[in-house]
């Protein structure tokens, strides 16, 4: 006669052991990645969420990824810093005052201390890229040096002109996606654009862009001060192109970023996602014959 099995029966649920690979959904992206690297910085989010002996409470998307409502993008950064604890950002990373806050929310102490803006009069790392906000201009500093160090710097650096002409660099910039498939081709929606931001002078991004410039996001700044928090009202990259170029500028330089979102199951499309700015300075003055 066989004896009754006492032994406490486990829920399927509680006897889960989370797998090697992990796939992640973050904010709409897909990152796949290794388990020891999501538990390689003890007492962060990601330790807390994965060293448990139970899934339960884990959110979940609909194809059993787990979901972490977050900022998809930079959570790559956070990726690559959990797998060796060393953060590589690109050259005029234009949001590190949002990954700073993103190492906040995941509990990377460290990180958060690699991130912490070094202020300067000549720089203030923040929110967007550049919002720094130089008391004092040097007119003697020649136009070359200046493009040295274009990127963030350059969102605020204006320099005087002799003959009283306003003049100062504006850097307009916005993130894209598009679509690249198996055969190399794009879709057409190559360049989605969201948003157009714009960097600078506030008195000059007013002149050069009028009414078409939303103020709703940095309002009642003074016209001397700099911003990096406006945003035209249109998304045509060639309009804001024309308006600039009426207003006498031309582009001195340009940079873009982009990596790869997600790959569709189905078609092996790639969807990629891109941030790019221009930097515009107005043309010199014609000399009087």
């Amino acid at each position: 006669m066989a004896l009754p099995d006492n032994t406490p029966s486990i829920p399927l649920e509680e006897a889960v052991i989370f797998p090697e690979v992990v796939e992640l959904n973050v904010g709409g992206q897909v990152y796949i990645t290794r388990y020891s690297t999501l538990v390689s910085v003890p007492d962060s989010l990601l330790w807390e969420m994965f060293s448990r002996k139970s899934t339960k409470g884990l959110a979940r998307d609909t194809k059993g990824r787990f979901f972490l409502d977050r900022d998809g993008f930079l959570f790559r950064y956070i990726l690559d810093y959990m797998r060796d604890q060393q953060l590589v950002l690109p050259d005029h990373f234009p949001e590190r005052g949002r990954l700073q806050r993103e190492a906040e929310f995941f509990n990377l102490p460290e990180l958060i201390k690699i991130l912490a803006p070094k202020l300067s009069k000549q720089n203030s790392l923040g929110d967007e890229g550049c919002q720094s906000d130089p008391e004092d201009s040097s007119p003697g500093i020649d136009t070359g040096r200046n493009l040295a160090s274009l990127g963030t710097a350059a969102c605020a650096s204006l320099v005087p002109s002799g003959d009283g002409k306003r003049s100062g660099f504006i850097t307009i910039g916005y993130r894209g996606s598009y679509t690249l498939g198996r055969d190399s081709q794009t879709d057409a929606k190559f360049r989605r654009v969201a948003r157009i931001m714009v960097c600078g002078k506030t008195s000059l991004a007013k002149e050069v862009f009028g009414e078409t410039l939303n103020e709703s996001r940095d309002p009642d700044r003074p016209p001397e001060r700099y911003t990096s928090r406006y945003y035209l009202k249109f998304t045509f990259l060639e309009q804001a192109f024309d308006k600039l170029a009426d207003a006498g500028f031309h582009m001195v330089a340009c940079n873009s970023t982009g990596t790869c979102a997600f790959a569709h199951e189905q078609t092996d499309d790639k969807i990629w996602t891109s941030y790019t700015e221009y930097v515009f300075y107005p043309d010199p003055p014609t000399p009087l014959n």
